[in-house]
């Protein structure tokens, strides 16, 4: 992955809550909890293609509502393998990386913004 990776493009989601940086390192500590991408792989490794799609889905609207821009790109193409019914085992590593890289960054924007 190149270095120039926007993980969390904090001014873009600060802007999505009217400038309320506070508000916004809130929704970025309450997303640490969220456990969309965890139900996808258990949900995939039991074969359960609807649920691992709608928890992919909604992974990817928390990304998208968040800006954390690069986890909503790998988890979209996650989302279409699985709508295809062809999911490859490097994307979902690539997802959780992305996810660990993200919630790195979060850390620091909460720290920032806080």
């Amino acid at each position: 992955m190149a270095d120039d990776v926007i993980y969390v493009n904090a001014v873009e989601g600060a802007k999505r809550v009217m400038g309320n940086a506070k508000l916004y390192a809130k929704l970025l500590f309450k997303f640490k909890e969220d456990q969309s991408l965890q139900q996808m792989g258990t949900a995939l490794s039991e074969g359960d293609m609807e649920k691992a799609r709608t928890a992919a889905h909604t992974l990817k609207g928390l990304a998208a509502n968040l800006s954390l821009t690069e986890l909503y790109r790998q988890v979209a193409e996650m989302e279409i393998q699985i709508k295809a019914g062809s999911v490859k085992e490097q994307q979902m590593a690539l997802v959780k990386t992305v996810n660990e890289q993200t919630l790195a960054e979060i850390d620091r924007v909460i720290v920032q913004y806080a």
